[in-house]
């Protein structure tokens, strides 16, 4: 589904990825665990096609084609999501109006009518615990913590992309907005078996509700571990000190 090839990433001249490479299949759930500054949300900004990161060396693909020098929207239209933990404001652009306008963008063959699309965005409000009432706000502004993060939630719900980054999505949450969000990723793979997601965090609790494939380590802009679920609690037990006294 996605890869990533020998990735080394700076901003201004700071490098902050080094020589990454990760490969995500179809259908799968994993995870990247580090401590702040270790180069997390370089990685989501990246697969993005953020211009303030550089790719000095290597390559991202998606479906097995280059995407390093597709601009944002581009990839978007491809079917990557990325859930961000600062998203930006966007004063009068309505919530509804802004996923009719990127389900047309991500779904051009759908003809879907108006109030067919609306009966349906509806229906996620009400699994979200939403009121109907939010699609007529401005996108972000205003909005609480939990507000963003439920936006996320339906924007994934609604335009049900092929790739998702979720990057520290569970940061802030209680418990049982954890198993919200939880609930939401187990719901879009049981819909598309195909569906991949890139979990980015810093804490373990949400895997108290969801399991990942694959779990990977990341220290200094590098994967220093990898491995499935069972490395959870080698973190959990190890830190990230130890990690990163390790790494080069």
């Amino acid at each position: 589904m996605l890869s990533c090839t020998n990735l080394s990433v700076f901003i201004e001249e700071k490098k902050i990825i080094s020589n990454l490479s990760l490969a995500i299949p179809p259908g799968s759930v994993h995870t990247i665990m580090g401590p702040n500054g270790s180069g997390k949300s370089t990685l989501a900004h990246t697969i993005a096609g953020n211009t303030l990161y550089r790719i000095t060396s290597g390559d991202i693909l998606f479906r097995e084609k280059s995407i390093t020098q597709l601009p944002p929207h581009q990839r978007a239209r491809l079917g990557i999501f990325v859930s961000f933990q600062q998203p930006p404001t966007i004063p009068g652009l309505k919530v509804f109006s802004l996923l009719k306008e990127a389900y047309r963008a991500l779904h051009p063959n759908d003809d879907i009518e108006t109030e067919q699309f609306q009966k349906q965005v509806e229906e996620c409000l009400a699994l979200l615990r939403m009121d109907r009432s939010f699609l007529y706000r401005s996108c972000n502004e205003g909005f609480s913590g939990g507000e963003r993060k439920r936006f996320e939630l339906l924007q994934l719900l609604v335009l049900k992309p092929k790739f998702i980054i979720l990057d520290e999505i569970d940061s802030g949450l209680d418990v049982d907005a954890l198993k919200l969000v939880a609930r939401v990723v187990n719901m879009l793979r049981a819909q598309d078996d195909q569906r991949s997601f890139l979990i980015i965090t810093h804490y373990q609790r949400i895997f108290a509700h969801l399991n990942p494939d694959a779990v990977h380590v990341l220290c200094d802009g590098r994967i220093v571990d990898s491995g499935d679920a069972s490395l959870l609690h080698q973190v959990d037990q190890k830190g990230y000190d130890a990690y990163q006294q390790s790494s080069p």
